[in-house]
């Protein structure tokens, strides 16, 4: 089946803006990897802007449909089991040949202003994966499911901008580790199998 061209032009634009930066692409580099014409172009799209806002929308909604996927399918039926999957999503994301960090902070650094579009939804982004958390922290029985997810995404946070940073191979380890410990501070059924866990992997 052939694949739309606004489609293809946020394909396209994607992979360019997350390799290269948001800034530094301009138009004509996504029209020949797609070979379009600008006239084609403008069919879809007003401005290089409103293709940026289109991608990094596009990204969001895959980003949460591919969190919750792997939630699931990394920690089983149960909540307590899918927050600890979170922190295989993040080796997951990781270990994948073409990291180059975080898209939604790659968009937040080089647009900083608060009210600037790709700000905005990269905070929107960040904001619904933590929602998410937040979701599997109640079924959980946290204690406190917000401050749960705040603190575990923020270690997701973290595990991401120093494995691009620093190139840190044991970046996913510590955050386990790290991880493990939130979780168990939060659910107390937890806290037992965490410390164990922790003292193995010591």
């Amino acid at each position: 089946m052939k694949v739309p061209t606004r489609e293809r032009l946020v394909q396209a634009a994607t992979r360019r803006f997350y390799r290269d930066g948001f800034r530094s692409v301009g138009i004509d580099q996504v029209l020949a990897d797609v070979g379009i014409s600008k006239t084609a172009f403008y069919k879809h799209f007003e401005s290089k802007e409103d293709l940026m806002v289109a991608a990094l929308e596009a990204q969001n909604a895959w980003v949460q449909q591919k969190f919750r996927g792997l939630v699931r399918q990394r920690g089983g039926a149960s909540p307590l089991g899918q927050l600890h999957a979170v922190l295989d999503v993040v080796e997951y994301v990781i270990e994948s040949d073409d990291f180059q960090g975080c898209i939604f902070v790659n968009a937040a650094m080089e647009f900083p202003l608060p009210h600037e579009p790709a700000h905005v939804l990269a905070a929107r982004n960040k904001q619904a994966i933590e929602d998410i958390v937040y979701d599997l922290a109640v079924k959980a029985g946290a204690a406190d499911p917000r401050a749960l997810a705040q603190e575990l995404c923020l270690i997701v946070e973290g595990a991401y901008v120093t494995r691009h940073v620093t190139g840190n191979l044991h970046t996913v380890d510590i955050a386990r580790t790290v991880g493990r410990l939130v979780i168990a501070a939060h659910c107390p059924e937890a806290g037992n199998d965490a410390c164990r866990q922790v003292q193995a992997d010591a």
